[in-house]
């Protein structure tokens, strides 16, 4: 985690997303579910903030937003000072760059006709100028050695790995851009609770070594409390608090922040873990 007084490299301003409703002969809309609605922060560079909620509050469709996979219905989205609002998708294209995501389902992210070499890869050929092609498997590797896998297996295909080794491929793909912020969508909460936090350890380092700037979503206020720096609590497509993480945990004020709080276990063993050691190559290859 990291704490900054530069200007924001992400601000969301009073963003809001409604989803059509269609009737199911015509499919002619005819009304709108709001999603999400009134929602503002900022990023800055280097800076956790995390976004937590239950199923449904809305936490996905701010991120899918932000990264101009859903078009925003009101609102302004600006990165690095440009609003990027309603850019087109070839707008979007150098943003991208910069702002990657990783996703929840590790499996479902992942093509699996490609080899983890190809997958890493895969944005070098839309970004030409980031690795020449001769070097992108010697640079492959490297990216698989610093996310904690064997370079060696960059010829093995996703179902040859762990849940968390394939996590790791996800975010291993997703440093290859060299982005500024990476939006991390529920990241750990379809691995094992051993595997979680070697993943969080695996993220914390990488924010400490690269700067880099994380939207971290979750359900679990463990995981928010243990990795970011400010948090938002949305309820029903709405933030009901935000402000410090510490604050918020220590003395919550809304009281739907309460409930979510006093669902959170007292003892969890794995983020105790998570703070006293590493584990650098993850779980063995399946």
């Amino acid at each position: 985690m990291a704490e900054t007084e530069s200007a924001p490299l992400l601000r969301v301003a009073h963003l809001k997303v409604a989803y059509p409703i269609r009737s199911s002969l015509l499919q002619r809309q005819i009304s709108a579910n709001v999603a999400v609605s009134d929602v503002t922060f900022d990023i800055n560079p280097g800076e956790t903030v995390g976004l937590v909620g239950e199923s449904g509050s809305g936490k996905s469709t701010v991120a899918r937003a932000v990264i101009g996979l859903v078009k925003p219905d009101d609102g302004v989205i600006e990165f690095e000072g440009r609003n990027i609002t309603g850019y087109s998708r070839k707008q979007l294209k150098p943003v991208r760059r910069d702002m990657q995501m990783v996703f929840q389902d590790p499996y479902a992210s992942l093509n699996p006709r490609l080899t983890v070499r190809d997958l890493i890869a895969e944005g070098w050929r839309v970004h030409r100028d980031i690795v020449p092609h001769d070097q992108w498997t010697a640079e492959v590797k490297k990216l698989m050695d610093r996310v904690g896998l064997n370079p060696d297996y960059s010829d093995r295909y996703p179902h040859q790995f762990s849940g968390g080794q394939r996590q790791r491929i996800g975010i291993a793909r997703a440093l290859a851009l060299r982005p500024k912020v990476i939006i991390c969508d529920e990241p750990v909460s379809a691995l094992d609770v051993s595997v979680q936090a070697q993943v969080l350890n695996l993220l914390d380092d990488l924010q400490e070594e690269l700067g880099l700037a994380y939207l971290f979503i979750s359900h679990d206020l463990s995981v928010i409390e243990h990795l970011c720096d400010r948090v938002l609590v949305l309820h029903h497509g709405h933030v009901v608090e935000q402000g410090n993480a510490r604050e918020i945990f220590e003395h919550p004020r809304h009281d739907y922040t309460k409930a979510l709080l006093a669902a959170v276990p007292v003892v969890r063993p794995w983020l105790e873990q998570a703070d006293e050691g590493r584990h650098p190559t993850g779980e063995p290859a399946a």
